[in-house]
């Protein structure tokens, strides 16, 4: 067990490794720590997580409301929904002693909505498919893409509810071409390991439909930044995490999404929110 402060959130499984060099700022944890198992996301009307003890297996990430967040076409989000003071995340592989530190780090304040999510082992979503979009990979990506100079980052968290039985019903090439991936093992239609926008058939069509995917959320078809996805399945669906170093990166990935995106048509958010996640004290 570790004692969690607003400076020893730093300290859950593989922490260590994060650290940057002498003199820089300590950045927290559960953002670019290889991704856990289990989650418990939760969206708060309170100002700050309580000092507890908790498993050192964990990873605890915390972050503060901010502004800027728009409504988007097909959102369905209420106002008890909308927004928040504070965001907690704790991630680990045990799903025990995540709940057991979601039951200790109960912040003195309103809840406004909590979910449990959890990885398939196939990484796969509740729609079957892995959901590859551009992320940052290297370390300068990650420098430049993900954390600010003081070292913090900005948080989007989005609950979507998904419509299983009504994608699950359409042929699966139809489903591939939602997602602009194959189902199984989830290569691009436009094949090798990375998307090729640019690829057509013989009859001069792209491989990849104008309104798939991996085309409206690419970086470069929607004039933005990467973002680094750290999402989970939930009950009903996906909750949507995302982490970049400017709120613009995702709405602008987001508005060329609403724009067309396929998969939209099976996917309503019904909870929405940023914050900036701040360096520890």
């Amino acid at each position: 067990m570790v004692l969690i402060s607003r400076r020893r959130l730093l300290y859950g499984a593989a922490a260590i490794g994060l650290l940057g060099g002498c003199g820089d700022p300590e950045r927290q944890s559960g953002v670019t720590t290889p991704q856990q198992l289990h989650a418990d996301i939760s969206v708060w009307d309170a100002s700050s997580v309580p000092s507890v003890q908790v498993s050192s297996s964990v990873t605890v990430t915390y972050g503060h409301g901010i502004d800027g967040l728009p409504e988007f076409p097909g959102d369905a989000v209420q106002p008890q929904d909308l927004g928040g003071k504070l965001f907690l995340q704790i991630c680990g592989d045990d799903a025990d002693a995540v709940r057991d530190a979601a039951a200790r780090l109960r912040p003195d304040g309103r809840l406004r909505w909590r979910e449990q999510g959890f990885c398939n082992s196939d990484r796969t979503n509740v729609l079957g498919f892995k959901d590859g979009i551009v992320v940052p990979k290297t370390p300068d990506e990650f420098e430049q893409e993900v954390w600010l100079p003081d070292g913090s980052t900005i948080a989007v968290v989005r609950r979507m509810k998904l419509d299983v039985a009504g994608f699950a019903s359409l042929p699966l090439s139809d489903q591939e071409r939602v997602f602009g991936r194959r189902k199984h093992g989830a290569v691009p239609l436009s094949g090798g390991d990375e998307v090729d926008l640019s690829a057509k058939t013989p009859d001069g069509e792209y491989v990849i439909p104008a309104d798939a995917h991996v085309r409206r959320a690419h970086p470069m078809t929607a004039g933005a930044g990467l973002m680094l996805r750290r999402s989970y399945n939930y009950a009903e669906g996906l909750l949507f995490i995302s982490y970049q170093c400017e709120l613009k990166t995702f709405v602008n990935t987001m508005y060329r999404m609403a724009d067309g995106d396929a998969l939209l048509r099976y996917a309503t958010t019904t909870s929405s929110a940023a914050f900036r996640v701040p360096p520890l004290d």
